[in-house]
């Protein structure tokens, strides 16, 4: 291997703006979270790989012999980028005793991990012993885009070990980034383990944790925007499931049933994520004034009413609204719907006291509640002396 260790970090995703209306031809706004799964690649001489998975309680371990194996014979070519090998992803199916139903969040990490691993390392012949551990401060299974940034961290730690991309980082810096050209093939990579951990991905969740900031959706072309405003919010997670596939039916039988009524509430769904693109261009090429956060948070209420009219509402979103509104703070859901996530904007002379104070009150409801910030940074490589503490912590424990 070309390095001894490399620690990497990936952002989180939410949806600002266009759930639902983005899968009938309508613009969506993706924003990354500044809440990161990092991972950590050291090389040993075990002769064994390894991958260390604290927030789901997983750690394997394979001989590299045993996983030579699973190489094609000289000369073939494994590990397209740009299209997912069908066969390798059978084999490793067969290899982890899942060739069968439907896959756990268990099972889907180690399926990406061997994948990536073994495609990356593939041309060399010579699979190289290692350990990587993740650790991460998303939650799984919230919509909050942990498995892209796990996969978004696995392709940009194995390009950076194998010496296909060059470390970013510099003497003076402690934190850095790649270039367009290694940021686009790690984005590339991550998507072949979002296929693989989700069947058939749209590419916004990978995308969002490579570059970061703010990404503008519409029929399958992903474009950033230029420069985003860096804002605050409350990230909650009501905890209650939900399924995607059966809430986005449902809206599918609404425009069925009533297509006069619910095709304008998307196109005005559609007319939100626009205005508030537009405000954030804005707000990021000129100073943000308070008439800019009025615009965002009459956004925001208008967006959450056409959600709820369209059928993706819950009981504990309407909490949340209400719970963050007596603070005069301003709520939403992301993602689904249906339960799941909804952010609450903050804004800057927003006191720390009732930012304590609302999420005081959300947990008194049951729900998880972070403070974090929108328009993080994509995809980063650290030195030791940059990761914080409690996240070093963590990862050297295994």
């Amino acid at each position: 291997m070309q390095i001894k260790e490399c620690i990497v970090s990936a952002p989180g995703k939410a949806i600002l703006h266009g759930e639902h209306a983005v899968v009938h031809g309508k613009v969506a706004l993706a924003v990354s979270l500044n809440l990161r799964t990092y991972l950590r690649l050291q090389a040993t001489s075990t002769s064994k790989v390894c991958i260390n998975l604290p927030n789901i309680n997983t750690f394997l371990s394979w001989d590299v012999a045993v996983l030579k194996q699973l190489l094609p014979d000289s000369g073939a070519e494994l590990g397209n980028v740009n299209e997912l090998d069908a066969e390798l992803v059978r084999m490793l199916r067969n290899f982890v005793g899942v060739s069968n139903g439907t896959l756990d969040t268990r099972s889907m990490a180690i399926l990406a991990f061997l994948y990536i691993y073994l495609c990356v390392f593939a041309k060399s012949r010579e699979l190289p012993s290692l350990t990587v551990s993740v650790w991460s401060e998303l939650p799984t299974g919230a919509g909050l885009g942990s498995s892209a940034a796990y996969s978004v961290c696995l392709a940009a730690a194995m390009l950076s070990a194998s010496g296909t991309i060059p470390s970013p980082l510099s003497d003076q810096e402690n934190t850095a980034r790649w270039g367009e050209v290694e940021m686009e093939l790690i984005n590339r990579w991550a998507f072949q383990g979002e296929r693989i951990i989700h069947g058939n991905p749209s590419g916004v969740d990978n995308a969002v944790g490579t570059w970061g900031g703010i990404l503008r959706y519409r029929s399958g072309k992903i474009t950033a925007l230029s420069r985003v405003p860096m804002l605050r919010i409350l990230l909650t997670n009501t905890k209650v499931p939900r399924s995607t596939k059966v809430l986005v039916a449902g809206v599918k039988d609404k425009m069925n049933k009533f297509p006069s009524i619910i095709n304008p509430v998307l196109e005005s769904v559609d007319a939100v994520s626009c205005t508030c693109e537009q405000t954030l261009t804005e707000m990021a090429s000129d100073t943000p004034t308070p008439e800019h956060y009025n615009v965002l948070e009459e956004l925001i209420d208008i967006n959450q009413h056409h959600l709820n009219v369209i059928g993706v509402g819950h009981t504990t979103l309407d909490t949340l609204c209400q719970v963050t509104l007596a603070r005069g703070l301003h709520s939403k859901l992301t993602g689904a719907g249906g339960g799941g996530c909804g952010i609450t904007l903050l804004r800057p002379e927003t006191e720390c006291s009732v930012i304590q104070n609302t999420i005081q009150d959300l947990r008194d409801c049951g729900y998880d509640c972070w403070e974090t910030r929108i328009g993080a940074a994509g995809v980063q490589q650290h030195s030791p002396l940059a990761v914080k503490e409690q996240v070093l912590e963590v990862l050297a424990r295994y």
